[in-house]
């Protein structure tokens, strides 16, 4: 009598064999891709081998044939689907199948991924291997001519098999997905992408010095459990400065929270260290108006980054589309947090079926003492909305030197709001204009700012009780400072109006906060402002 695989697999003699080899039957039951052989695999193992990989030098993953990958372009790839019936854990175990990105022009650097089958001593990977049959692809697809093995551009995780309360069909939604370079993104609770975080980010905008572009080269899906809400996959990173070895541990309730257990080793000097990078996309707000550019009152991922430094303090920064690219640094000492997010909640702030006002904020939380450095925050002119711009990261003070090394735990909170907000009231838009009086020529060099704060305190504000704007600046001087309830009726709602004479062009950088007599009650408001430069989109 011949008997398949599946049969097999789930008889008493072959589950007890298994079992004790540390394999779970039906981890191999439910994989329909092809396997390579087994290696021994742990993390320990995976640090180890990033620590003397970046001892020599730098050798790029071998490509497929660079002309067939030129030939996958944007088009072609349109037409090109994974067959969810290849899904790794289609059947289970977990709740979440992961599905495979194919190579193309714009992703060319393989990824080679693994299953681990078995756990602790008995754990072993096997190379998952590319193969053609697992995308649905039009029978004259130049992808079809890339060799069998070729590796993929990237994964992602879809969403429950287990219909996630009905809402949503696994085939057709995931919640988490890496691809590029060491990019990677996750939806929040509105059940949208935006912004994306990176695996490290080395010489961003440093000048007389070209970014670097690190690659996760080989993931490893450990088969997570029946009922859980928890995957973890492992990571090699490699690139021409560093080498790193990644655990990421990442949930999937109502938003995705990542843990992430990194070691990393550089090769060479790096200027700009940017750990726990985030990306994301501002063109324009309600700060500055367009001229025309557009017809949407706003568009961007990000609105502002938020920063709980160490002596406790909660900062907000509005960000900014400048005329030419700059660098702002926040100086801390072992940080509480920061992130790029969307406070901008209403349809009516963008008008745009794409749903801005769902795109997810992403908080980074230290699990571990960073020390003394700075979260800073790179911006970059952009024309569209087509172009990441944004760049927030953490920067330790001590050099990057070639030979160092680094052991870090953070955890990422993709949500609607940052997860550890203040108490106090906290901004909720920033608007500038023109300055001087109305109905009188307006000065060349003086700009009128009006900051809106919203939250509780101002709600307990006594009658007749106003809160005094506590202003600094880094050079010009402020007039017309004052405070007033936003004549909206919504209890709490203040805002600070004032203006801003300043000669020259260099930037300015402000800070503001509400308090009464002795009582802060707002975060507080950090704003850089670049007078009078020609800007790509609105002018001077």
């Amino acid at each position: 009598m011949t008997i398949n695989r599946r049969t097999f697999l789930h008889s008493a003699a072959a589950s007890a064999t298994l079992a004790a080899l540390g394999i779970a039957p039906e981890a191999l039951a439910a994989n329909r891709v092809k396997l390579g052989a087994a290696t021994d695999f742990s993390f320990d193992a995976l640090i180890a081998q990033a620590r003397e990989q970046a001892k020599s030098p730098y050798k790029p993953q071998p490509t497929p044939p660079r002309d067939i990958l030129e030939k996958i372009d944007y088009e072609a790839l349109g037409k090109i689907k994974f067959n969810t019936d290849y899904a790794l854990f289609a059947d289970g175990p977990g709740q979440f199948p992961v599905t495979f990105f194919p190579l193309g022009r714009f992703f060319q650097s393989p990824v080679q991924m693994h299953l681990i089958e078995g756990s602790g001593a008995n754990a072993k990977a096997r190379e998952i291997i590319y193969d053609e049959s697992y995308f649905d692809m039009p029978a004259d697809s130049p992808a079809r001519k890339l060799p069998r093995g070729s590796g993929f551009a990237g994964f992602r995780f879809q969403e429950s098999r287990r219909g996630n309360q009905g809402k949503l069909d696994w085939r057709k939604n995931d919640w988490v997905a890496f691809l590029g370079a060491s990019y990677f993104r996750a939806i929040g609770d509105l059940y949208q992408y935006g912004l994306s975080a990176r695996g490290i980010a080395l010489d961003v905008a440093q000048a007389g010095k070209a970014e670097e572009f690190p690659n996760f080269t080989h993931f490893y899906f450990v088969a997570p459990e029946d009922r859980s809400d928890t995957v973890v996959v492992y990571a090699m990173l490699d690139g021409p400065g560093i080498c790193g070895a990644y655990k990421f541990t990442m949930r999937r309730s109502a938003a995705v929270i990542m843990d992430i257990d990194t070691a990393l080793f550089l090769r060479r000097d790096i200027e700009r260290f940017g750990i726990a990078p985030l990306t994301s996309m501002y063109w324009f707000s309600e700060t500055v108006k367009g001229t025309g550019a557009d017809w949407r009152p706003e568009v961007h991922d990000s609105d502002g980054l938020a920063i709980w430094n160490g002596a406790g303090e909660h900062i907000w920064r509005p960000l900014n589309n400048p005329a030419q690219a700059t660098a702002s640094a926040f100086g801390d000492n072992n940080p509480r947090g920061f992130g790029l997010l969307q406070r901008d909640r209403e349809f009516n702030d963008y008008q745009d079926g794409v749903h801005y006002e769902r795109r997810p904020s992403l908080w980074v939380e230290p699990l571990d003492g960073w020390g003394e450095g700075a979260v800073q925050l790179v911006e970059i002119p952009t024309d569209d909305e087509i172009h990441d711009n944004i760049v927030a990261m953490w920067v330790p003070r001590a050099k990057a030197v070639a030979g160092s090394s680094y052991r870090l735990r953070y955890r990422l909170h993709w949500q609607k709001d940052e997860p550890f907000p203040s108490p106090l009231a906290r901004c909720v838009a920033t608007r500038l204009g023109n300055g001087g009086v109305p109905g009188q020529p307006r000065p060349v060099n003086v700009r009128k700012f009006m900051v809106e704060f919203k939250g509780a305190p101002l709600e307990k504000l006594a009658f007749g009780e106003k809160p005094e704007a506590v202003l600094t600046t880094s050079r010009g001087s402020f007039s017309y400072v004052f405070t007033e309830a936003v004549p909206d009726d919504v209890a709490g709602h203040w805002r600070a109006q004032f203006d801003l004479t300043v000669d020259g062009t260099a930037p300015v950088d402000m800070r503001l906060y509400l308090r009464s007599k002795d009582k802060t009650l707002s975060e507080t408001w950090l704003y850089q402002y670049q007078p009078f430069k020609t800007h790509p989109v609105y002018g001077g």
